[in-house]
């Protein structure tokens, strides 16, 4: 081959090369935007954190099925604005309230969210701050003649199992709902709320003891007909998040989102659309 063939030769490969750098160059995907990447950080998947929430789907205004067949309420409204604080994504899972503890120590769901009463709980998990007052009241129909507490003597008394109310009449420690309790026919526990008010009106109960907040709900929506007691059974509890014992992290990021919603309305603004704004304690 002479020299000048050599030279052309050369400068042949020389430009196929860069052609073919060029086509690479082109063909890498361009960096995102700020704009673009900002938004991502922003999605509530982005940080690939999800928040399970375990409560009762039978317990309004705090978390109940809807008649389209939609999981709603205050306490779900609350943990929908905490997940958005806090950039994870909510997974909401109805639970038997009498396997609540065996879902929170299993990892199936990450806190108790569903007007779970501190009261008398203090020590079996790491809580929240309160954020809503509380009271056990009694639910009679208005027909049933039953004026007081002394009414109830030789009465069938429901009760949602493991419930406020069960442990609120059948505290050790507290004589008089001890005394009140032996006087009833029976206490008798069942799996929710509809169950208890069905059994109330087919005359097979004569009363539920129940959290007022939930017992204000049930006889607004069944358009009356139904009386609470003017005598609580207990007159002050409060309700909180509860999570597995020990699991500080996740409840103080928790808490410092429900703060944040405290301070700039937003936990206000919740509590009112559930006609719950005068029962809240958080922030106050």
């Amino acid at each position: 081959m002479n020299k000048t063939k050599m030279i052309l030769t050369l400068l042949l490969a020389v430009a196929l090369c860069l052609g073919l750098l060029a086509g690479c160059g082109s063909s890498q995907p361009s960096a995102p935007s700020a704009s673009a990447s900002a938004s991502a950080s922003a999605s509530p998947a982005a940080s690939g954190k999800t928040f399970t929430v375990g409560f009762d789907a039978s317990f309004p205004p705090y978390g109940y099925k809807d008649d389209s067949g939609n999981l709603v309420g205050f306490d779900l409204d609350l943990a929908q604005e905490v997940c958005n604080v806090n950039g994870w994504k909510l997974v909401l899972k109805p639970i038997d309230w009498d396997s609540k503890d065996m879902e929170l120590n299993s990892g199936t769901i990450d806190c108790i969210w569903s007007g779970f009463t501190i009261n008398g709980r203090e020590d079996k998990y790491t809580w929240s701050e309160p954020y809503v007052n509380n009271s056990q009241v009694i639910v009679v129909k208005n027909t049933s003649g039953i004026k007081d507490l002394a009414g109830l003597k030789g009465k069938i008394v429901l009760v949602q199992a493991d419930s406020s109310a069960l442990s609120a009449l059948t505290d050790k420690t507290n004589q008089k709902n001890l005394d009140l309790a032996a006087t009833f026919k029976a206490l008798t526990q069942v799996p929710d709320y509809l169950t208890a008010f069905m059994t109330l009106d087919s005359g097979a109960a004569d009363a539920i003891g129940m959290d007022i907040g939930v017992a204000e709900y049930e006889i607004k929506q069944r358009g009356g007909g139904y009386t609470i007691l003017t005598d609580p059974i207990t007159a002050s509890e409060q309700y909180g998040v509860g999570f597995k014992l020990g699991n500080t992290e996740l409840r103080d990021q928790v808490q410092k989102a429900l703060d944040t919603m405290a301070q700039n309305g937003k936990f206000k603004e919740i509590a009112t659309k559930w006609g719950l704004q005068d029962s809240v304690c958080l922030g106050k």
